[in-house]
């Protein structure tokens, strides 16, 4: 299972990890992942995606998932996602 978000495309990030005497050792920033179900009332169909916390309060704001499909970059998007973003905006129009 790869880290990252398949709604805003969240990925871990590279930092150090500093102690008091100032010492930097390598550590990494991993996006906050749930497994999260959300229904698509267009193609009447329930998906389970790994998304980010941020990801979950993003489609909370549009007010549906369909909504935040519509108007997201499909350069964010996951692959699986990007097809369904053409078959929701086929259906609606």
């Amino acid at each position: 299972m790869s880290k990252k978000c398949e709604l805003t495309g969240k990925i871990p990030l590279k930092g150090h990890k500093v102690s008091h005497a100032n010492n930097k050792t390598k550590r990494r920033f991993l996006p906050n992942l749930k497994k999260a179900k959300f229904k698509s009332e267009i193609l009447n169909k329930n998906l389970r995606l790994t998304v980010s916390n941020a990801g979950v309060r993003s489609v909370d704001k549009k007010g549906s998932f369909d909504q935040f499909i519509k108007d997201a970059k499909a350069r964010n998007l996951s692959i699986r996602l990007r097809k369904l973003k053409k078959s929701i905006l086929s259906k609606s129009a």
